[in-house]
């Protein structure tokens, strides 16, 4: 069944404690995502190795990680009916994980294996811990918070929830670049890592208090394996050809992203050669933020796939400026509207996820979802930025070791991917206006008899 909701929706109003929980909870969870998603490259680039190939990896297998654990994790949370125990606890063990990252090196590692590469061994570990940090937090976040986001929330409210969630990425990247990255610039990666980590757990230990179960969520009487094993049958397919068309457009719009943002500071720092890549960054993403929350209203009001199309356009002229500026003023214009224009592809296309999701497996969804939404993305996105970095042969020799560098030919990638995702709107858009056709003609046909 189709989680459509209409008549229910006055009783899913969101109340302060229920605002307090999403925004407090969301963005330490952001916290941790920004730094695994950005400050691991960055950690790994210059502390371990400068080949594009160990971030992509790096990558890759986190996303594997994430989606493996979303789909356990959320089915799991389907069948006891609970999502609050995997919040609580998964937020303490994602804190401690990310503080530990502060101890790997290249000399501890060579202390510890001495008869192994040590740069090699040094970033396998980098990536079996990335692993173990994600496990932690995509059963908190991916799993069960998204899970419970979708419990509290109705049709008429996603879009203005999906605009404040789409803010948090957002809002986390500029505090820790505006506050904590000084950190990082003086190599004290383990004040930075151990700051974060205890922020995240802490905030598990906040979730006691801020989030409890909707009553209507109720323990699953079928078999764990038969409903972890549900979203990934040709017939379910079939019976919700709306809710995989929507997966596979964000699939598409993450790919895009994934091709060019793990190398995004990177890029600013080595190619560009904009060592205050903080205030560029802190600029872009209070407009970018700003501009997140007014679309949200929009979205609701609009449509969700109607409100996509101009969205990508103005992700697309983003993209497109960030190709040719090379000054800092120019790269705060292009970003501003490349990540303006991303938030909002990304809260129209995550609310209408939502709209078509099975109202009984709501945590179970989460698992497939991040099979579109995160492994399929970061194992292809990250691959094809790490070739067009490679085929750019763009290098600089720093202490005797020559170094790859991003190119502004990422961009141009991203574009070309983005422009994808118009076909499983277009299809979607087209879905909806035949079924609102077939409606109108229904209630005509009533009138008619009566």
């Amino acid at each position: 069944m189709i989680f459509q909701q209409g008549d229910r929706s006055m009783t899913k109003k969101i109340d302060a404690i229920k605002w307090l929980g999403i925004v407090l909870i969301g963005l330490f969870g952001q916290f941790a995502w920004t730094i695994e998603n950005m400050y691991f490259n960055v950690f790994l680039y210059n502390t371990i190795s400068t080949d594009p190939d160990y971030i992509a990896a790096m990558v890759g297998w986190s996303a594997a990680a994430a989606t493996v654990t979303t789909l356990l994790m959320g089915a799991l949370s389907d069948r006891l009916g609970r999502r609050k125990i995997f919040i609580v606890l998964g937020y303490l063990l994602w804190g401690l994980s990310t503080g530990i990252f502060g101890f790997i090196s290249v000399e501890n590692i060579h202390g510890l294996f001495p008869a192994l590469n040590a740069v090699t061994a040094a970033a396998v570990a980098v990536v079996v811990m990335d692993c173990v940090m994600t496990f932690f937090g995509s059963t908190a976040n991916d799993a069960a918070f998204n899970a419970y986001i979708t419990d509290i929330t109705v049709s008429e409210n996603r879009g203005r929830v999906e605009s404040v969630l789409a803010i948090l990425p957002l809002i986390s990247m500029l505090v820790i670049f505006g506050a904590f990255d000084p950190l990082t610039q003086q190599g004290r990666w383990k004040e930075f890592f151990g700051i974060f980590g205890i922020a995240v757990s802490l905030v598990g230990l906040a979730a006691v208090f801020l989030i409890k179960d909707e009553p209507e969520l109720r323990p699953r009487r079928d078999g764990y394996i038969k409903n972890l094993l549900y979203g990934l049958k040709p017939t379910v397919v079939k019976e919700n050809p709306e809710l995989y068309l929507s997966f596979a457009a964000f699939c598409l719009f993450s790919v895009a992203v994934q091709v060019f943002f793990p190398y995004l500071i990177i890029y600013i720092q080595n190619f560009l050669g904009i060592t205050d890549y903080a205030i560029i960054l802190g600029v872009v993403l209070i407009l970018a933020s700003l501009v997140s929350l007014v679309s949200g209203r929009f979205i609701d009001k609009m449509g969700k796939l109607v409100f996509a199309f101009p969205a990508a356009l103005i992700m697309l002229l983003g993209l497109g400026g960030m190709y040719f500026v090379r000054g800092t003023v120019g790269v705060m214009a292009a970003g501003t509207v490349m990540m303006g224009g991303y938030m909002m592809v990304s809260a129209a296309l995550s609310a209408n996820i939502r709209d078509w999701t099975p109202a009984d497996k709501a945590g179970h969804f989460q698992g497939i979802r991040m099979i579109f939404a995160v492994l399929l993305p970061m194992v292809i996105g990250p691959a094809i930025g790490a070739a067009v970095i490679r085929g750019s042969d763009s290098t600089y020799v720093e202490l005797g070791q020559v170094k790859t560098v991003p190119t502004p030919e990422i961009y141009l990638a991203a574009a070309a991917v983005l422009i994808l995702t118009v076909i499983p709107v277009v299809l979607l858009r087209r879905r909806e206006e035949s079924k609102a056709h077939a409606q109108t003609e229904e209630k005509r046909r009533d009138r008619n008899a009566h």
